[in-house]
């Protein structure tokens, strides 16, 4: 396995080296996130032609808060300079820049899964599944590197499936010890719940909704956050130290402070400081 892939620096997104494919390829609809629709395939009218936003110093002023949450996984670069060997969509047959857009969200959820792996192999108490850890990665890295006819036809949601599989039993070597139902909380509805100063260490929060929920000075120590929502959550001095599978997406979605402890895998967003 090569080490760049454990330490994550590849699944980041690079846009100088991609032709903005998220910008691109992906729809959005008008509403909170979003200042107009644009349907998938069609440009954003604010990308220019070097592939750059023509506001990305303004995004969330102009109404288009859900870009400076987005990122790619380093799936971006993948396709423009791997999968298409550096073929500008703008220059490519019509046909070719359809099967850039098609492939694009397919190696966003790969590298995705390449995070999650990576990471796990970073921990200890994760040791017992790490041989069958590090098989799952580079199979998963393999599939990046197919052709743009061989990730199209590739099966997504079953190859999530059976990392799945793994990622959770990571999960439970990590939490092992935690009890009670309030450590359960594995999908549960808790949109705009009032957490604050709540104990949540080494919960279960995988796909929870904590859209707007208060979280301020809350104990997030050790927690499994995988697909948890948290959107506009209220991270204020909450504590994150050691909770895995967190997102910077998630950690950009959300509302926090220079009191807000976070893992190492992730950065504090610069609008945290500037409370936007």
């Amino acid at each position: 396995m090569e080490d760049h892939i454990v330490d994550r620096a590849d699944l980041r997104g690079d846009c100088e080296r991609c032709f903005g494919l998220c910008c691109v390829a992906l729809p959005f609809a008008a509403a909170t996130d979003f200042a107009i629709d644009k349907a998938a395939g069609t440009p954003c009218p604010n990308l220019r032609g070097d592939h750059r936003c023509g506001i990305h110093a303004k995004l969330r002023q102009t109404g288009f808060t859900g870009c400076t949450v987005y990122d790619c996984f380093g799936a971006g670069q993948k396709v423009s300079q791997v999968t298409f060997g550096g073929r500008d969509w703008r220059t490519a047959p019509q046909a070719e820049s359809r099967r850039m857009f098609d492939v694009f969200p397919v190696v966003r959820q790969l590298h995705e899964l390449l995070w999650y792996l990576a990471e796990a192999l970073t921990l200890s108490a994760a040791a017992p599944v790490h041989p069958a850890l590090r098989e799952a990665l580079d199979r998963t890295d393999a599939l990046t590197r197919g052709t743009p006819e061989e990730l199209g036809a590739l099966d997504v949601a079953a190859h999530r499936q059976e990392v799945n599989v793994l990622l959770l039993r990571t999960s439970e070597l990590m939490r092992a010890g935690a009890k009670g139902k309030k450590k359960d909380r594995r999908g549960a509805d808790l949109m705009g719940a009032r957490l604050k100063g709540a104990d949540l260490s080494r919960a279960n929060l995988r796909g929870a909704y904590l859209i707007a929920a208060d979280l301020t000075g809350a104990d997030l120590r050790g927690a499994d956050l995988i697909g948890a929502d948290l959107r506009d959550a209220d991270l204020t001095d909450a504590d994150l130290t050691g909770a895995f599978f967190l997102t910077q997406p998630q950690v950009n979605a959300a509302r926090g402070s220079a009191g807000t402890r976070l893992p190492g895998s992730v950065v504090r967003p610069v609008h945290w400081a500037a409370g936007l």
